[in-house]
């Protein structure tokens, strides 16, 4: 069990030591960027997130130049985004949802993609976690303490590899200086209070140079708690409870108190804790930097206690551990994370190169009541070198080379994966040409991964993969107002280790999962088209993308209840059809104040492509004997928990010292669901935001803010989520709290 506390062996004095003896880093044209961001950050003036710097891809562009679809966030829309977790932070960007699994848990879901298929980097790296292992595990990256989020949308795996065919979200977050700060000291610090978990939260940020402007230095912290959040209703959904209950009920009293918790949701308490400590040595031409960081999250599960033997017959008791009712299940999560980065300019043939490196200590245990059930633990090591060329045949490009390696084992009665090795290799190249109106970005990439089983938890043998991806986008502008995009790419995945040998009861989720060693390499072939138009006030973005899968990897739930439901991992094709639209309307800009008012939808089918139904034998284990079934899986049909469609609005106004906004998003109700999974009802989400800002003599700033969310107080159940009919979403809640700008 990891302590709370930062362990003694301390690596950050060495890493630091490194740090100062090589004076390398960002060249003078970046300083002096980044100094004039600093200083615009300090003024606080709005941000355009059109032209924010893109760090995710190592060709420098903005938002608005970049030919792939991405979305950024930064400066007072993210603040106004931040939330526990970052699925929940990003989920209003066109195209973007999130996982749900209580407020602690939280993973982005690009264009219907989640999981394996969505790739969460912090500044390019890896976060090295076991997020995709499992819908109860977080990621481990603390929204509040963000500089930039970027989402990149469509296979990202020319720059990140097989666990991005479905995307990348990059946090940023300059826990490793590269250039000086405008100032000898700056920072920002924050309080809130929301009244609907009684959440109470608090973040500092310093960052500094020393006297010679070439030791730059970086803190932060963050502290929260919350109590289980209030909704407006049941925890337990009106059809989950006809499901368990089929006898009719005369007393509708009576009927209402078998359905459980009301008014509370048990199990939603979260208490984390994040601190990072960075230091850079800057130079003319380059630096050189490292940083230790932790984060610690305990959150519950909520719906979900251990007991009744998971509802096996009598018969296979002696069969079982007799788990007898042990209390709700709750997760202590704990990482720590080393890094060391450096950067050098003008090398001859060669503009600029980067280097990162990235080792994660992570542990993650889920307890029943107070007994420990299952320890994760994952200790992983990544690094990556990116060299950007000189113009070569009219084509500027990077070459990369990206290395990780995974230890993953997991210990205790239930422990439904075994341990594994994982090892990853990747050699990419990503280009971009001019020719007059046109701009034509080629890339590949590829990668050698294996998976090693431990001998003694093996179900299956080790397995070596192969992927290579293909991509090719065009941009056209037809004139400065108004340009169009294509895109083509063919990206490949292999499947992780819990796709291949999860097998058992997973006590967090209440399913018994099983995977499938046999799975091969998954091939997504994707076409889309975008247009761009910006004519004065008006600004309107669109996109429609169509993605044929070989071999999708999914999982399929048997219809079979054998101490939990039992599903399974599977394989087959599938096709994934889309559309977003946005479109930004500036209104009025007058003595009553800037008014902007946003609209956008999104929409994502995803469909198994085969006819007919498969025969598959499954075993599900016990003790020390199985129980044997054999299911059909349907080869046609809806992919499970794919998100719904939605249409949003926000009006935004500002004047003077205050800002304001109210937005409303329509969730249509998901029916178009795969077998033995059941339909989600729409429901309507209402926010608003209030702030008043002022500046001070020395130079600072404060701001006071209040947030409202879900202010209908309409009961809402994620369809993405496994606890849908267990754990709606908070009711209606107003959080306020004071921001500190030095």
């Amino acid at each position: 069990m990891p302590a709370n506390t930062l362990p003694r062996r301390l690596p950050l004095s060495i890493a630091l030591a490194i740090a100062l003896s090589t004076p390398l880093a960002a060249n003078a044209q970046e300083m002096e960027a980044a100094a004039d961001a600093a200083e615009r950050e300090h003024a606080h003036d709005p941000v355009d997130l059109q032209a924010v710097k893109v760090r995710a891809t190592p060709l420098a562009g903005t938002a608005e130049d970049l030919i792939r679809p991405v979305e950024v966030l930064a400066g007072e829309k993210l603040d106004e985004a931040k939330s526990h977790s970052l699925g929940e932070t990003v989920s209003k960007l066109p195209g973007v949802q999130s996982t749900y699994f209580g407020p602690g848990v939280g993973r982005p879901i690009v264009r219907g993609l989640d999981g394996a298929r969505v790739q969460v980097l912090n500044d390019g790296l890896g976060t090295g976690d076991v997020s995709t292992v499992s819908a109860d595990h977080a990621v481990t990256i603390e929204p509040f303490l963000a500089n930039q989020i970027e989402v990149l949308k469509g296979p990202a795996t020319l720059l990140y590899g097989s666990g991005a065919i479905g995307g990348a979200v990059n946090v940023i977050d300059g826990r490793i200086p590269e250039a000086p700060t405008a100032a000898p000291l700056e920072g920002r610090a924050e309080l809130r209070y929301g009244s609907v978990n009684d959440e109470k939260t608090g973040m500092v940020r310093l960052d500094g140079t020393a006297e010679g402007g070439n030791l730059v230095f970086h803190f932060d912290a963050l502290h929260r708690e919350t109590n289980d959040y209030r909704i407006p209703g049941h925890a337990e959904s009106e059809h989950a409870h006809e499901d368990d209950h089929d006898d009719d009920h005369d007393d509708h009293d009576d009927h209402d108190e078998e359905r459980g918790a009301h008014g509370t949701l048990p199990g939603s308490a979260i208490r984390t804790d994040a601190a990072s400590l960075g230091m850079s040595w800057v130079g003319e031409r380059g630096f050189i930097g490292a940083s230790y960081s932790m984060f610690n999250s305990r959150y519950g599960v909520p719906g979900h206690a251990h007991d009744d033997d998971h509802g096996h017959d009598d018969d296979d008791d002696d069969d079982h551990d007799d788990h007898e009712e042990e209390g709700p299940v709750r997760i202590v999560m704990d990482q720590r994370r080393t890094e060391v980065r450096g950067g050098l300019d003008d090398l001859g043939p060669f503009a600029s190169m980067r280097v990162k490196l990235a080792h994660n200590e992570y542990t993650h245990t889920e307890y029943e009541g107070d007994e420990v059930g299952t320890v994760f633990d994952n200790d992983s090591t990544e690094a990556r070198l990116e060299l950007v060329h000189q113009p070569l045949l009219g084509w500027d490009g990077a070459v990369g080379l990206q290395w990780s390696k995974r230890n993953f084992n997991a210990v205790g009665e239930e422990a439904f994966v075994p341990g594994t090795t994982g090892r990853d290799t990747g050699l990419f190249w990503i280009g971009q040409r001019e020719f007059d109106a046109l701009r034509i970005e080629l890339g590949a990439r590829h990668d050698r991964n294996r998976i090693d089983v431990d001998a003694a938890d093996a179900i299956g043998p080790d397995r070596d993969f192969d992927t290579t991806s293909l991509s090719a986008a065009m941009r056209w502008n037809i004139n400065p107002d108004f340009h169009l995009s294509f895109g083509l790419d063919r990206a490949q995945r292999a499947p992780t280790a819990e796709e291949l040998y999860s097998n058992g009861f997973h006590v967090a989720t209440g399913s018994v999962e099983l995977g499938d060693p046999n799975l091969d390499v998954e091939t997504a072939n994707r076409a889309e088209i975008g247009l761009h138009w910006h004519a004065g006030p008006l600004e309107l973005a669109a996109s429609i993308y169509h993605t044929r899968f070989d071999d999708f990897i999914y999982q399929a739930d048997t219809g079979i209840d054998d101490g939990g439901p039992v599903r399974v991992w599977s394989q087959d094709d599938a096709r994934f059809n889309g559309a977003e639209v946005e479109a930004n309307w500036n209104f009025a800009d007058n003595d009553s104040g800037y008014w902007d008012l946003r609209v956008f939808g999104d929409v994502v089918r995803g469909k198994l492509t085969g006819s007919g139904t498969r025969e598959v034998d499954i075993s599900v284990p016990h003790g020390d004997h199985t129980h044997d079934y054999t299911v059909e899986l349907a080869r046609g049909g809806n992919l499970p928990r794919i998100a719904p469609s939605r249409i949003g609005s926000e009006l935004r106004w500002a004047l003077g010292a205050w800002r304001a906004s109210l937005g409303a998003v329509r969730y249509a109700k998901q029916d178009d669901v795969a077998e033995h999974e059941e339909p989600t009802p729409g429901y309507t989400l209402v926010d608003a935001h209030l702030a008043w800002h002022f500046d001070t003599a020395a130079g600072g700033a404060w701001e006071v803010f209040v947030n409202g969310s879900n202010l209908l107080d309409e009961e809402a159940r994620v369809h993405t989520s496994p606890l849908k009919d267990l754990a709606p979403l908070p009711g209606r809640g107003v959080a306020f709290g004071v921001r500190a700008f030095f």
